[in-house]
């Protein structure tokens, strides 16, 4: 029987970006969500911007806690659901870290455990101010923090994985300590599928949480390596889904696609709806996904300065809040779509040590032999080398033939749509 996916969008809003919680429009606020619902998606992920929430590590602004609450009940006038980030973190190329944790501060922001005092406490004020809000989902811990704990981040919080779980693990806590029973995830950039050195791992985002969350984003050198209609390009989402069931303990773990966008120029705004559409269905042909959150939901403003060419035309809809060709075809998509998709059974191999995760990433051996089967109609998953030879790992997925990257032979299709 099809099953519901859910259909959101990530909310950034068309007044002031996340600086419109310095001048809080509530007004403004439900009509961006009035142009959200109309197109018929059913929830959005918000962000407060931490060092406006918590500028003293003993000092959580209680308007601000109130502000995100009459959003959350705005939201929920117009059959929205709504899941919050905690640590902003990272947005959109800039960061925003509370001044207590820099410069003459200077603490780190996985091991200090002043730092683990005052985030702990956050996340846990945040999650049980909307506790009882029936539309609230749960809490994401933050927005990519991974970011900062490696490079290419200029200035980074070095921490080891062990530090990394524990860290998750106690803000997690924090979060069903707040709001018990409410989806209360973590996560990162795609550097935890991809990048050698990264200490948040695989195993830890398809471990820790209520369910998995992955990033998906071509400007990553994907689309500039095959191209905007190439089946690396359109099936990334539906790549780092499946790869994240590799690392899963539960067989049936839900996955959320919790970003994905159409960046330009690598996807020219001409093309984006079809990018949209090509994503979407293979994002739908992945067993176990929980939903799809489009980023985002409005243009950033032109009047704001700084911000990377590509910020300012992300958006389902413009800045005055019209919707783009991008829009209605996602409404229709989240309207029409039937979710039934069919076992995969056919897996790759992947390694399950950590510092080989490259392999995975765009270029590396595993990442293109997925694509090369994917070219040929194989609707490949992933398994670690470690369960490859588990029959009863293999049984419970559904999976029947087992192959590595070497195994898998260049087609005539070269890996690019016919």
């Amino acid at each position: 029987m099809p099953s519901a996916v859910r259909f959101g969008v990530n909310y950034t809003p068309s007044q002031g970006w996340f600086h419109h919680w310095l001048d809080f429009d509530l007004d403004a606020v439900r009509a961006d969500l009035d142009s959200i619902a109309a197109l018929g998606l059913d929830h959005i992920r918000v962000f407060p911007l931490w060092p406006y929430f918590q500028p003293d590590r003993a000092l959580i602004r209680p308007r601000a806690v109130e502000q995100l609450v009459r959003l959350v009940d705005a939201a929920a006038e117009r059959g929205l659901d709504v899941n919050v980030d905690g640590l902003q973190g990272h947005l959109s190329s800039f960061d925003f870290l509370p001044a207590w944790t820099r410069t003459w501060h200077r603490r780190n922001l996985f091991t200090d455990p002043e730092v683990l005092d005052g985030q702990a406490a956050y996340l846990h004020t945040l999650a049980a101010a909307l506790a009882d809000r029936p539309n609230f989902l749960g809490m994401t811990l933050g927005n990519e923090v991974n970011q900062f704990s490696a490079g290419p981040h200029p200035d980074p919080d070095r921490a080891t994985s062990d530090q990394i779980d524990a860290w998750l693990e106690r803000m997690l806590a924090a979060c069903e300590k707040g709001a018990p029973g409410r989806l209360h995830l973590h996560a990162e950039y795609d550097a935890t599928w991809y990048q050698d050195d990264m200490p948040f791992t695989p195993a830890q985002a398809a471990r820790r949480g209520a369910l998995t969350a992955v990033h998906s984003w071509v400007f990553n050198g994907t689309a500039q390596r095959h191209g905007r209609t190439s089946v690396p390009t359109e099936h990334h989402a539906a790549y780092l889904i499946e790869l994240s069931k590799a690392w899963a303990n539960d067989p049936h773990r839900p996955v959320w696609l919790q970003e994905v966008g159409a960046p330009a120029p690598l996807i020219p705004a001409e093309h984006a709806a079809a990018f949209t559409a090509a994503t979407v269905a293979s994002a739908l042909d992945c067993p176990d996904l929980w939903g799809i959150t489009w980023w985002c939901s409005h243009d950033v403003s032109r009047e704001l300065a700084d911000f990377p060419e590509l910020e300012y035309t992300l958006g389902l809809l413009t800045n005055d809040r019209r919707p783009k060709d991008i829009a209605h075809t996602l409404a229709g998509l989240a309207r029409d779509h039937t979710y039934a998709p069919a076992p995969r059974t056919t897996a790759l191999v992947v390694p399950a040590d950590p510092a080989a995760r490259s392999r995975c990433a765009p270029g590396g051996d595993v990442f293109e032999a997925f694509f090369r089967l994917t070219a040929d109609g194989a609707r490949p998953t992933t398994v670690l080398d470690t369960r490859a030879a588990d029959a009863g790992h293999l049984a419970a997925r559904g999976v029947t033939e087992v192959l590595t990257p070497d195994q898998v032979l260049p087609t005539p299709h070269g890996g690019t749509r016919s």
